[in-house]
């Protein structure tokens, strides 16, 4: 699944650390999240989406396979 994490997080002068810390995860849950390594829990997404006032389907975009 891609996202646009990095992207929105970089255009707010927001560090990994500043937004691990607001969604109560770790920075290396984030660094994976931007990544691609890692695809959020729905409650994750769901915070992530909060945090930025963004409907989920905005931040990350799901990709059928074939």
């Amino acid at each position: 699944m891609k996202n646009e994490l990095e992207k929105l997080r970089k255009e707010r002068g927001i560090r990994q650390e500043e937004l691990a810390e607001a969604l109560e995860v770790s920075r290396q849950t984030i660094s994976s999240l931007e990544n691609g390594k890692y695809n959020p829990s729905l409650v994750l997404a769901f915070k992530i989406a909060n945090y930025f006032g963004m409907m989920i389907e905005d931040i990350f975009v799901y990709e059928k396979d074939g």
